[in-house]
């Protein structure tokens, strides 16, 4: 019998957690998933009704698959102590901006959304956790390769660096998902992955500097509070 390191992987197991990959991006239908994982409807319908049957996924009246409730609980897990710690952060600066706020986290070649706040009022962009996007583009993306080395980015599937600006923050537009900006910020805490803090908005007359100069304060507040 192989033992632990020489067995082969999983394929159902893989295509499973594709199908939520994908899903954190956007709700498809049971043809899109097929298309997208390259696999026949009938592979992709067996593999949602084991993640149904798990409360993962679910599927509207027009048979459009999202991700459910269920995932939400199981993120709350996933670095627990530093979601906790910047909840009440990003809350104060997502309503003192009126734009959606987030924590990012590095995950491997992508930069993962892991907690998200929007504003009380205002017309704000969804930022939904479970999104993710390469570590070579974007505001988060910026950030975060600030804090590694570049032995580190090659590693993670990044040419180039990017560096932030000499504020100390970073600001993107039109890069992830047109007629979007993004501004972000580093956030290093001992014994935590790279992260970084990050608002997304309607490309607009914003003013980056003060919207970077606000995240750096969150940013302190939340290391302060980790430390």
């Amino acid at each position: 019998m192989p033992d632990a390191t020489t067995a082969p992987h999983s394929q159902t197991l893989s295509r499973g957690i594709r199908v939520l990959e994908v899903l954190a991006e956007s709700p498809l239908s049971i043809a899109g998933l097929a298309q997208s994982l390259g696999v026949h409807r009938s592979i992709v319908y067996r593999i949602l009704r084991t993640l149904e049957d798990h409360g993962l996924v679910s599927r509207d009246t027009a048979g459009i698959v999202s991700l459910a409730p269920r995932m939400a609980a199981l993120a709350r897990g996933v670095e627990r102590d530093l979601q906790a710690t910047a909840l009440p952060e990003l809350t104060a600066a997502a309503n003192d901006l009126g734009m959606t706020a987030f924590l990012v986290v590095l995950d491997h070649t992508e930069c993962v959304t892991l907690l998200s706040v929007e504003p009380r009022a205002g017309a704000t962009v969804a930022q939904r956790p479970g999104t993710r996007h390469s570590l070579s583009v974007g505001a988060p993306g910026i950030a975060i390769q600030s804090l590694l080395t570049d032995a580190e980015l090659t590693d993670h599937g990044v040419v180039s660096r990017r560096a932030l600006n000499p504020r100390g923050w970073a600001a993107s537009h039109d890069e992830v998902i047109r007629g979007l900006s993004s501004v972000a910020v580093p956030l290093a805490v001992p014994g935590r992955p790279a992260s970084a803090l990050a608002v997304v908005f309607v490309a607009g007359p914003q003013e980056d500097a003060a919207v970077g100069a606000r995240l750096i304060a969150t940013r302190n507040s939340i290391v302060a509070a980790a430390s």
